[in-house]
C-alpha cells in the first residue's frame, strides 16, 4: 500500500522522521485478525494507537492508550521506559479483553530501542505476540 505524500519532505529533523515512517508504513498494514499498533512519541507523552487498517474498516482506530491520562485523572508522568511499560502492560491487557491474541507492531519512524522496545516488550510480556 502506497501513502500520498504530502506534506514537504523537508531536511530537518521533523521531515527525516516523517519519511522514515512512511517507508514503515508502506510495508506495515494491520488486518482484523491482526490490527496494528501504533506508537507515537512526544517529550513529555507517550501514545499507543491499535488501528485496524483492513478495507471494510478503513482504517479504523479501535483504542488509544497514553501516559495524559489514567483512569480519569491527569498523569504526571512522562514518556520514560518504566512508563512505557505501563503503557504496553495496557494495551496488552485491552487487547486480551478483545480477544485479540496479535499484531503488528508501527514504531511511527522511530528508532526500536528505549521508550519503544519496552512498550513492545510489554505487550509480549502479557501475552501477545507482536
Amino acid at each position: 500500500m502506497k501513502l500520498k505524500r504530502t506534506l514537504k519532505h523537508r531536511r530537518d529533523k521533523w521531515g527525516r522522521q516523517y519519511r522514515r515512517h512512511l517507508r514503515v508504513r508502506n510495508r506495515v498494514s494491520g488486518s482484523t485478525e491482526r490490527p496494528r499498533v501504533m506508537v507515537r512519541k512526544t517529550l513529555k507523552h507517550l501514545y499507543a494507537q491499535v488501528i485496524d487498517d483492513s478495507p471494510t474498516a478503513g482504517s479504523k482506530t479501535l483504542f488509544c492508550v497514553s501516559t495524559v491520562e489514567r483512569d480519569g485523572v491527569k498523569n504526571k508522568g512522562y514518556a520514560n521506559i518504566e512508563n512505557a511499560k505501563k503503557v504496553g502492560a495496557a494495551v496488552g491487557a485491552a487487547l486480551q479483553e478483545r480477544g485479540i491474541k496479535a499484531v503488528v507492531f508501527d514504531r511511527g519512524g522511530y528508532r526500536y530501542h528505549g521508550c519503544v522496545k519496552a512498550l513492545c516488550d510489554a505487550m509480549r510480556e502479557s501475552g501477545i505476540q507482536v
